[in-house]
């Protein structure tokens, strides 16, 4: 057994009755996502990936996470994932060079294109894992203070093995105790009559571009879902829940290119392109393109909005998922580039949707 010493569970007899519990888990549902599983589990993410076992080596990563990430195009093609409690983002490709600083980086390019926020960011593993195949599979995953997955990068069939390995021994160091901290406390939001809806709604006609709209609502003290609530019909309105697969199934049969946003507190992946293989599963719907895979709790959409902001290159149109809690769960757009106007077959579907809930 390769165990990795110093994890926060440093009582053998608990670490033994979690490897039998994880196995009895695993031995019915041997597909069971590591999120689920450490769920199941009682323990986070990042603990589960420290406990290694008979078939993965596990070695810890120094917090160099800007090194990491920027030494990551030498694999070659990877497939880098991106996830929330709803949704699993896929994105195969090579890693560009990493511009921006130590606390927000970002990566643009046509396959792997990414918002990073590393002030997140945790801790971080390699871990080798044999397959039942008898391949080897490499990767690199990284966790927030509370041990939640931000960020993993899996090695690809087109990956420089020896150049993974490397990266792997340039970076590790000895493994230390995880301390893991509790969940922050929600903040509460104030109430529809403490916001300045007027003032809110004003500076929203007034913005020039997409990403002014994060400010905004932090501005004015508004939730984001509450901010679409209160910004008017004009600006946003609810669609049903249906809208995320009346949208991908549209954009396929017309051969519509979109963008695909999925994040949580430590990352934004996103991805530019279309889609084809489309395929509900029980309550996830997918995308099972050979670059792209897209994997969405359906049952977990409590809302969707269409939004409209303008920017200096004309309004841009957005299609957002929101879960019971308010949680932004994903955004989808029309494929565009600073300095050109909005994709008008795009406008078309997702207008559509608006229209289709007016009739």
């Amino acid at each position: 057994l390769t165990l990795m010493k110093g994890t926060i569970m440093s009582d053998n007899s608990s670490i033994a009755s979690l490897l039998e519990r994880r196995k009895a888990i695993l031995a019915e549902e041997p597909k069971l996502r590591a999120r689920n599983l450490a769920e199941r589990l009682g323990i986070s993410e990042a603990e589960l990936v420290a406990l290694g076992s008979a078939q993965a080596t596990v070695t810890r990563l120094r917090p160099e996470w800007t090194a990491i990430i920027g030494a990551v195009g030498e694999l070659g093609r990877v497939m880098a994932l991106t996830r929330n409690e709803s949704v699993v983002h896929e994105r195969k490709g090579v890693y560009g060079k990493l511009e921006g600083g130590a606390h927000v980086g970002l990566i643009v390019g046509d396959d792997i294109d990414l918002r990073i926020f590393f002030s997140q960011w945790k801790y971080g593993f390699a871990q080798v894992e044999r397959m039942e195949d008898g391949t080897t599979r490499r990767s690199l995953q990284f966790f927030d203070a509370q041990g939640t997955a931000i960020h993993k990068i899996y090695q690809t069939d087109k990956t420089d093995a020896a150049a993974f390995d490397a990266l792997i021994e340039r970076f590790a160091t000895g493994a230390s105790p995880l301390e893991i901290a509790p969940a922050a406390e929600a903040k509460k939001p104030l109430a529809d009559s403490e916001i300045d809806v007027a003032g809110f709604r004003n500076a929203w006609d007034a913005m020039t571009d997409t990403h002014q709209f994060h400010g905004l609502v932090t501005k004015f003290k508004v939730e984001r879902l509450q901010g679409l609530r209160l910004a008017g019909e004009s600006r946003a309105r609810r669609v049903p829940q249906a809208a995320l697969r009346a949208t991908l199934e549209t954009a396929r049969d017309r051969g519509v290119p979109i963008m695909v946003f999925v994040g949580n507190p430590g990352m934004i992946q996103i991805h530019t392109g279309t889609v084809e293989n489309l395929k509900p599963m029980g309550p996830w719907f997918n995308v099972l393109d050979e670059a792209f895979n897209l994997h969405l709790r359906e049952d977990h959409i409590d809302s969707a909005w269409v939004v409209w902001k303008p920017t200096e290159d004309g309004t841009v149109t957005s299609l957002e998922l929101f879960d019971k809690d308010g949680t932004l769960i994903a955004t989808l757009f029309g494929k565009r580039k600073p300095g050109v106007p909005e994709d008008k077959a795009w406008r078309e579907i997702v207008n559509g949707l608006t229209e289709k809930e007016a009739a």
